[in-house]
């Protein structure tokens, strides 16, 4: 029995040493993982060197590229929580200025339509400057402050725009008739 006890030690033993002599050497699962980390495949890398922890867990160099592919893995996650959070960003900033658009164009519409309303209210006022001077200063007035209430400076822009065709600049006359040529100049 002691002989079956020695045998199946020895067994053991050579086995052992076996699969120690098949177990590579901790420089080369750092290699192995510097490799890995230098191709930037990070995840690979911090594989291959925790397993090289596992068989050889005092190993300074293999420590050291442990920390080192965690702080990368770290930086590349929150890299990518930026990128993602940007995307977001972006896609929020274009709904956001289709929105705009939307509305300016809407805005647009409804300034052509005060324009017109606006015309048609420029129309009255003229038709209404026929009428007696204190009429016609309570309308313009009326017109004036609804006008100043409702009008964005863009409309306000346009509609200066508009008038300006039909102004007529005033000449002016001269007040006495321009003395002829002939008429002698009086020197004293």
């Amino acid at each position: 029995m002691t002989l079956r006890l020695l045998i199946s030690l020895s067994a053991l033993l050579i086995a052992g040493q076996k699969i120690s002599a098949q177990l590579a050497p901790a420089e080369d699962f750092f290699n192995g993982g510097a490799q890995l980390y230098i191709s930037n495949n990070i995840p690979a890398a911090l594989e291959r060197v925790e397993s090289g922890l596992k068989y050889y867990p005092d190993d300074p160099k293999l420590k050291k590229l442990e920390e080192l592919l965690k702080q990368q893995s770290q930086q590349q996650q929150q890299q990518n929580q930026q990128n993602q959070q940007n995307q977001k960003q972006q896609q929020q900033s274009k709904q956001n200025q289709s929105q705009q658009q939307q509305n300016q164009q809407a805005q647009n519409q409804s300034g052509q339509e005060k324009d017109k309303t606006q015309q048609e209210q420029q129309q009255q006022a003229k038709s209404s400057d026929r009428q007696s001077d204190e009429k016609r200063d309570e309308q313009t007035g009326q017109v004036q402050e609804a006008k100043a209430q409702e009008m964005s400076p863009e409309q306000a822009k346009r509609l200066l725009d508009a008038q300006k065709g039909d102004e007529q600049f005033l000449q002016l006359k001269p007040k006495s008739p321009p003395e002829s040529p002939n008429k002698p100049i009086k020197d004293w």
